[in-house]
Order: structure tokens, then sequence, then C-alpha cells
């Protein structure tokens, strides 16, 4: 996996207002309707945070350009798949740490590619600084608990699974064990892809977001080590709402990896980890061209879907294009995600002006 400049790098030292102008839905000037300028608990004590604690990783944030590539066999074969899990501190945002679970260090965890009639041969191993027991269940299995009985591993211990994939879809894995709300809102789901015999069509290129929600005994910017808040969890009441497990994520706020031309088709694949929450997903200056609703790959694609609609421990995959140059934010269009809980990514397009389709008066 590749990363470009660090959240630190790129952020710290940066103005608050800066960084909101840019977003366009976040933290600035009172005067736009999706931007606060302060904590929206009015009237009650801050909470009593503790210090910033050391980094584990500069980055949990998944690369969204980490897709591995379409399938172009026309036999079944066997993939091998290793996940890590393991608890990291990290940043959500400068000055916020938490601490993660994760698979392979990111999230959401790593993307993984299949075709129907396919078998993995899983590998989940527990790192042996975890505090607790961590499993996985695939959505794309058939057998008890989505597998997550048979790769229960306690830390330091490693168990493996062998399955077959057998309907096409974009499925969520997660962790299942006890508490299994803490455990994915604190990171731990991701993608499988079981692609059609025949493939996919092709597109240009390929990107891979995931979206949950965090909860802590914080506000969203205390500076300071947020712990997990289960009273907040249980009313599902977020501090965070997370594109990639970390406040604005992806753009050119931060990671600037989601970069296209104006003549290219884009496929997105977007995973809602929850545990809660649905997400509304929506392209801010566009529609989009077509949607496979809940990742379901056998039926037809929806045309020119404005916000489709992808539930807690689901999956939509959507093809667009962005023939005008310039920034498109990618959000949960249940807008206060956004302007104060953190949920945006934004692609850019470049190509030269359109004006036939678009034409701002100087």
């Amino acid at each position: 996996m590749t990363y470009t400049t660090t959240r630190r790098r790129v952020l710290q030292g940066m103005a608050v207002g800066t960084a909101g102008a840019l977003a366009g839905c976040t933290v600035g000037s009172p005067t736009n309707d999706l931007q606060v300028s302060g904590p929206l608990d009015v009237g009650i004590d801050e909470p009593s945070l503790g210090a910033a604690k050391p980094v584990d990783v500069d980055r949990v944030a998944a690369d969204p350009r980490d897709v591995p590539k379409p399938i172009t066999r026309s036999e079944p074969a066997t993939i091998p798949v290793e996940l890590e899990t393991r608890e990291v501190v990290a940043e959500i945002e400068p000055g916020v740490t938490f601490t993660y679970m994760t698979f392979n260090d990111q999230v959401p965890g790593p993307f993984v590619r299949t075709r129907v009639g396919d078998t993995v041969e899983l590998t989940v191993r527990n790192h042996e600084s975890s505090t607790m027991a961590h499993n996985v269940d695939f959505h794309a299995v058939r057998g008890p608990g989505g597998g997550a009985e048979a790769t229960t591993v306690n830390p330091g211990e490693e168990k493996h699974l062998r399955f077959k994939v057998t309907y096409p879809g974009a499925f969520v894995y997660h962790c299942a064990v006890a508490n299994v709300d803490y455990h994915i809102s604190s990171g731990m789901f991701g993608l499988i892809l079981v692609e059609p015999e025949e493939g996919l069509p092709e597109v240009d290129r390929e990107f891979y977001l995931g979206q949950m929600e965090v909860y802590t005994n914080g506000t969203a910017g205390d500076e300071g080590h947020h712990e997990f808040d289960f009273e907040k969890m249980a009313t599902e009441n977020p501090t965070y709402v997370l594109i990639n497990g970390e406040k604005q994520a992806i753009g050119p706020q931060n990671y600037d990896e989601m970069r296209v031309r104006t003549d290219e088709t884009v496929r997105i694949y977007y995973a809602v980890g929850g545990p809660n929450l649905f997400s509304s997903f929506h392209a801010i200056g566009g529609v989009w061209d077509e949607v496979y609703a809940q990742g379901a790959l056998a039926s037809e694609p929806q045309r020119y879907v404005q916000t489709t609609p992808v539930l807690a421990g689901s999956a939509a995959v959507v093809t667009a294009q962005f023939p005008v140059p310039g920034d498109y934010k990618l959000v949960d269009h249940a807008l206060s995600r956004v302007a104060r809980k953190g949920a945006l990514a934004v692609l850019s397009a470049e190509g030269p002006a359109n004006d036939e389709l678009f034409d701002p008066e100087e």
C-alpha cells in the first residue's frame, strides 16, 4: 500500500478556518448553514479528556486507490487472504487521539477481490499486543456466523478458514465478538467483492471508501485522548461520523488520493460498517450514473441516482463521470454528519473547462 503525505505534515499548523473553507462543509464562518463555529452541547460542561497519546501509526485511513485489479480469468481460483487484527492509537484529527481496532492497521480493512466460485484461504492473526479477542464475520460466507466462531483469535494466536464464494456482490466483513458494536465502531470492518463470472463492466478508475461512526467521551475537535463511550453508543449519538476512519480523511484537505480526469469513468465501492447509522451517499455536483444498491451485482443497476441509501452492514457499488473540472464532495447527505462530525471525502477532476455543461460567470 502506498501512502502520500501524512495528516501530521499536511494539517498541523494549518488554521481551522482554512481547512473549513477548502472543505466547504465544515468548521468555519457561521454564515454558511453547513458550517459551525463551536461545540454543539451549549451549556454542558466540556468533557475532561486525558492528554493526547503517542500514536502507533501516523495514519489509519485506508488508501482509496488500494483496490486489486479487476479479475480477467475465466476459471475459479484459490485466493489467499491474511488479516491481522491490531489495536492502535492514531489521530482522528490533529491533536485528537483514539484507540482504533483494525484489520491490517487500516480503516476500512483491506479490500478483498474474488470471483464467483473462488475459494478463499483465510488466515486471521491477532497481534500479540492486543488486549482483546477478535474475529471476522464475512457476509459473503455461507456458514455459521459467517466464519466468526471459526476465526476467533486471542492475542498472539492465529486461525485458518477455507470458504467458497458462491454469489456475486459487494459484501461487508467485520469483527463479531461480544460487544460487536464497540469493535466495528472502533474500525473493524471492510469489504469483500465477489465478481460475477462474466466480470464487471470496464471503468477507468476504481476507489474504495468506508463509513463508520465513533462514540467517544469528548466532543468533535476537543484535543486530547478520546475514550470509547458506551452510553453514547447505546443512544446512537456519535461524536464522529467518518469516511475512511479519520475526519475529512480523503481529498485535498488531507490525503489527496482521489484524482481523476474529466474524460474518465469512475467506480466507487462504498462500505458502511455502522454499527448503527445508515448512509445517504451523495456526490455534490453530480449523480451516480449507475447504482448497484446494497452491492447487489446480480441485479440491474439503478440509473442517475442523486442519493443512494447504504444500510449499516451493507455496501453500494456506484459509477459516475465528472466531466467538469473541479472538486466534488462525496458525503453522507445527512449533512450534520458532514458539517459537524467529519464525514467528507473529496474527488478532484482535472481537465479542460466544459462551458457547454457548466459556465460560471467570471
